[in-house]
């Protein structure tokens, strides 16, 4: 079971957008996914189909311990995964954890108890969709994940933010997660057309080398429209470049893991 922590601190970079897609790009490839929501905007779930507003239980009954993860998944039928969804009620884990024992490895061992509980139909990959900041909810989710992916814009900006994430990753190694690697950096919201876009992404393959994923997600419309509709751009318009980007992702992804073993 590969966990990949999807992240960044900084908002509006196509985090979410690439959490929905490439779980149903995974999918749609025959692999079994879980798509856990762990944005207390819940914009994974409406983008899911998942109403969050009337959600019985969600996450954040699971990060206080009052669910398993297995009590709270449910099935998100059009993109053909399953997903933990989220809503505002989230919000109120970071203060009501603050005093709690090992509080940052909660869902650390609600996926060992789910992985132990589903022996015989575990999941190929789970995909952590963080909130846009370093809190204790993204630390249980790089304590949780077996490596981090970064969607990024190619702009000024971003490279300051990635240094302050890349630190966090390695405080979070020395102290809780040995294991934890930078799985890849995905540059998305792209367009070529953009001289400094270009230039920030060729700083980034110089610096980072194979760590840059070789796919590029295109700034398109489809990708903007689909979340209204709750469906993944798989759904809504598989034809389109955004679609078809997700799709050379989740191969990528595929061959990376078939190429390490």
């Amino acid at each position: 079971m590969k966990i990949l922590a999807i992240t960044n601190q900084k908002g509006g970079v196509g985090k979410t957008t690439t959490c929905v897609n490439l779980a149903a790009s995974l999918a749609s490839k025959g692999k079994r996914v879980l798509l856990i929501d762990l944005d207390p905007q819940g914009n994974a779930s409406t983008g899911s189909g998942i109403d969050k507003a009337h959600l019985k239980h969600s996450i954040y009954h699971v990060l206080i311990g009052e669910k398993s993860l297995e009590e709270v998944i449910v099935r998100c039928e059009k993109g053909g995964f399953d997903i933990a969804p989220s809503n505002r009620e989230l919000a109120g884990a970071e203060v009501e954890l603050v005093n709690e024992i090992a509080r940052e490895t909660r869902l650390k061992v609600a996926l060992k108890k789910l992985a132990e509980a589903k022996t015989a139909e575990a999941y190929d990959y789970v995909l952590l969709d963080c909130p846009p900041a370093l809190n204790l909810v993204t630390v249980n989710a790089l304590t949780a994940a077996s490596a981090v992916m970064i969607p990024m814009q190619c702009e000024y900006y971003a490279l300051e933010g990635l240094s302050d994430l890349v630190n966090t990753i390695k405080k979070v190694r020395a102290h809780l997660n040995p294991s934890l690697e930078i799985e890849g950096l995905l540059r998305t919201l792209f367009d070529n057309r953009n001289m400094l876009a270009n230039q920030v992404s060729a700083q980034l393959t110089d610096h980072f080398g194979d760590k840059v994923y070789k796919t590029i997600i295109p700034r398109n419309i489809r990708l903007a429209e689909a979340p209204s509709y709750g469906v993944s751009v798989l759904g809504y318009d598989k034809g389109s470049k955004g679609a078809i980007a997700y799709m050379e992702l989740a191969q990528e992804i595929m061959q990376k893991e078939r190429e390490n073993g």
